[in-house]
């Protein structure tokens, strides 16, 4: 079994920058995906970003360039550094791990003031 756990999540005004830390543990060999999907009120769950155990990186469209995902495989933790933030960034913002199978976080809860 393995548990996905997100941490980082807040309230911030427009402009502004968070943190997301996700860090999976448990009976582990190797997680070849790690990244993060939002879902915000009334709205499907969208890809943000994703990155290999390789380094290689996946943005979504209305991210590029503002956001930065990056991974620490030895601590099986990955982050994304949320820059310029705007209130359409508002959503709980979802960890997974895919080893395979998927694995998910509970979700973080981002909120952007304007």
């Amino acid at each position: 079994q393995v548990q996905v756990v997100e941490s980082g999540g807040g309230l911030v005004q427009a402009g502004g920058s968070l943190r997301l830390s996700c860090a999976a543990s448990g009976s582990i060999l190797s997680i070849n995906l790690m990244g993060w999907y939002r879902q915000a009120p009334g709205k499907l769950r969208e890809l943000v970003a994703t990155i290999t155990s390789g380094g290689s990186t996946v943005y979504a469209d209305s991210v590029e360039g503002r956001f930065t995902i990056s991974r620490d495989n030895a601590k099986n933790t990955v982050y994304l550094q949320m820059n310029s933030l705007k209130p359409e960034d508002t959503a709980v913002y979802y960890c997974h791990a895919f080893t395979p199978p998927y694995y998910w976080g509970q979700g973080t809860q981002v909120t952007v003031s304007s």
